[in-house]
């Protein structure tokens, strides 16, 4: 063989590996891929000049919560032509949720966003369709392991360790006895939540004298807190880690004849029914916004299928606590356009 055509047979090999690697036909947190970027599994990226359709699998429709993060997702999809979204709703069912995926990967869909119902029964299908290639955005709640391209969402612990902080700061300064309502025991959030909350109350003198779990829903909510409000009638406040349950909680409150008492909640949505107006009412003391990362979730998409490019592995929204001082001006300000 010739010089020239070695040197040749070289550069044709350069090129090819060149093309392989701009396509990323690999995940990236693979041996040998890069660090520090998420596992961008971008084969079924055709650019501008592409037609992806999305699978967004929702763990419920029955917290107001959900219904605005599919709402958030279907108006920022709208707003770029290449996508088509389809949604799936497992009404808390772990099975039908995983059902549901697979179904979304029989249809061959380009990209899977998902907010698990619970953690654990979630991650094998969601390793799977990371494992074929499909790139997965995970929302809100987590899944165990890494085998996803992307979580998006707030940071639970720490929105749990400023609530806390705001009982030791302000509702019981003096310190107090307090009963809380608990999220669905298998979400990453209610044990995050629960975990920051214990660590913002540390040291302050207040006692959590009580807990339930209400699944994340208003009726619970209300069943549960009658329940502690009874067990405990010198309960001096409650922590509720998601506003729907707090608003139960206020009807129980009032039919145990404490409708002063203070209650906290978290989610903070800027919906005539949500934390925020709860707070500016009065309802609730204070809340604090937990972002859908709906649109966030549309963004990285786009970055993932039609740019060519790659996402963090984490993207952490923010916080903001809410209370009578700035929910009406909070309010306006998220809904401005």
């Amino acid at each position: 063989m010739s010089t020239t055509t070695r040197r040749g047979l070289v550069l044709a090999a350069a090129g090819v590996a060149l093309v392989a690697t701009a396509c990323g036909t690999t995940h990236e947190n693979a041996p040998g891929g890069s660090a520090g970027a998420a596992p961008a599994t971008q084969t079924a990226c055709k650019g501008p000049g592409g037609k992806y359709t999305i699978g967004m699998s929702q763990a419920n429709l029955g917290e107001p919560y959900r219904v605005r993060m599919d709402d958030d997702i279907r108006k920022a999809a709208a707003a770029v032509p290449q996508f088509t979204v389809h949604f799936a709703d497992a009404a808390q069912d772990n099975s039908k949720q995983v059902e549901q995926v697979s179904t979304f990967l029989t249809q061959k869909i380009d990209l899977l966003i998902i907010s698990p119902n619970e953690a654990t029964p979630l991650t094998g299908v969601v390793k799977k369709a990371y494992d074929q290639g499909i790139p997965v955005l995970v929302l809100d709640r987590k899944v165990d392991g890494d085998g996803y391209t992307s979580f998006i969402g707030a940071d639970n612990v720490d929105i749990g360790r400023q609530a806390g902080r705001y009982f030791k700061e302000h509702l019981l300064p003096q310190g107090g006895k307090i009963v809380e309502l608990k999220g669905l025991a298998g979400s990453t959030p209610a044990k995050e939540r629960a975990d920051g909350f214990a660590e913002g109350i540390a040291g302050s003198g207040i006692t959590i004298v009580g807990t339930a779990d209400a699944d994340w829903l208003r009726d619970k909510g209300q069943q549960q807190a009658d329940a502690l409000l009874k067990a405990h009638p010198d309960a001096q406040a409650i922590f509720s880690e998601n506003d729907p349950m707090a608003e139960g909680a206020r009807l129980a409150a009032q039919n145990a004849g404490k409708a002063t008492l203070p209650i906290v909640g978290i989610d903070g949505l800027p919906v005539p029914e949500g934390g925020i107006k709860a707070v500016e009412a009065g309802r609730l003391s204070a809340t604090f916004i937990y972002p859908t990362g709906g649109a966030e979730a549309v963004a990285a998409a786009k970055k993932l299928l039609i740019d060519c490019a790659t996402v963090p592995k984490t993207q952490t929204l923010q916080t903001r606590q809410i209370t009578k001082d700035n929910a009406t001006q909070v309010y306006a300000e998220l809904n401005q356009g």
